[in-house]
């Protein structure tokens, strides 16, 4: 990679990152059929917790584990937790393409939510991306007419979930370092979930604690992946990029699960997808014209 810019080597750090989180998703579907998904998430979270400590370290020191935003900390610990809580039992019951359609609206419901809680200006032409956005959402649940899964709404409301928990990001960088949140990130949702595992434990197999391994260390990549993304591109540069998980979560589903994902969810997720792309396009537009 040493021939690309900058930019570039970005941006293959990012779809890395989200080829990674992809392969995660699939396994974790997988570990759904055999263990309770607290523990599947507990075993994760000690791996993220772990990393979080380490990071918040090597960045700023004993310091760093002190937080300025402590609430804001806890909420968006709580938040992200709690997304992937949902979206691991959708896995359970949904294929990962499913589940991923739904995943792609978090950058519309960002969109809507920081206005009101970061005091963000939108205008209508983004608006309207939200408003057809949601008619993508409509079309795939199919509300009221044959082929209604209720189990859709799962992973609708973890990503709502995850897009509070990144509005709430941007309101802690005010506050604290990237350090700091990653510790709080891990840390949230490992006490979480401490409390949720032992209810219903289940002791697991040889094969089954590799699998668990497998699916936390490649959930550390992925993050380390995007992480590294982020220190050489603009996020702004790297959201378009954000859909390849969409893209790899469905290939995984048809070739380890063989599951295909029907002509009203493609319908559906691809105006969803054109939406979201659309917002973002405005959206870098607009922040051009600022700066001019």
């Amino acid at each position: 990679m040493n021939n690309l810019t900058p930019a570039m080597q970005g941006i293959v750090w990012h779809v890395l990152g989200m080829i990674l989180f992809g392969s995660m998703d699939a396994v974790s579907k997988y570990l759904t059929g055999l263990l309770p998904v607290p523990e599947i998430l507990w075993v994760r979270y000690l791996f993220f917790a772990f990393f979080g400590l380490l990071l918040a370290l090597y960045l700023g020191g004993i310091k760093s584990l002190k937080s300025n935003a402590l609430l804001i900390q806890i909420l968006r610990g709580l938040a992200l937790v709690g997304e992937i809580i949902l979206f691991t039992y959708a896995f359970r019951h949904l294929p990962l393409a499913d589940a991923h359609v739904m995943a792609a609206t978090v950058p519309l419901m960002v969109l809507a939510l920081a206005v009101p809680i970061l005091g963000e200006r939108v205008g209508y032409r983004r608006w309207l991306a939200v408003i057809v956005g949601f008619l993508g959402i409509l079309i795939i649940l199919r509300p009221g007419f044959d082929g209604w899964n209720e189990m859709l709404l799962l992973p609708l409301l973890g990503a709502l979930g995850f897009a509070i928990y990144l509005v709430l990001t941007r309101m802690a960088a005010r506050y604290d370092s990237v350090g700091t949140s990653a510790f709080y990130t891990g840390l949230v949702g490992f006490i979480v979930l401490s409390f949720m595992a032992p209810s219903n434990w289940q002791s697991p197999s040889a094969p089954e604690w590799g699998w668990l391994v497998l699916a936390s260390v490649l959930g550390l990549f992925a993050h380390v992946s995007v992480m590294k993304g982020l220190t050489l591109s603009e996020a702004s540069a790297l959201q378009p990029f954000n859909y390849v998980v969409l893209v790899w979560a469905t290939f995984l589903g048809f070739v380890v699960f063989n599951d295909v994902p029907d002509l009203i969810t493609c319908l559906g997720g691809g105006i969803i997808v054109a939406s979201g792309l659309y917002a973002w396009n405005r959206e870098r537009i607009s922040s051009k014209e600022l700066v001019s």
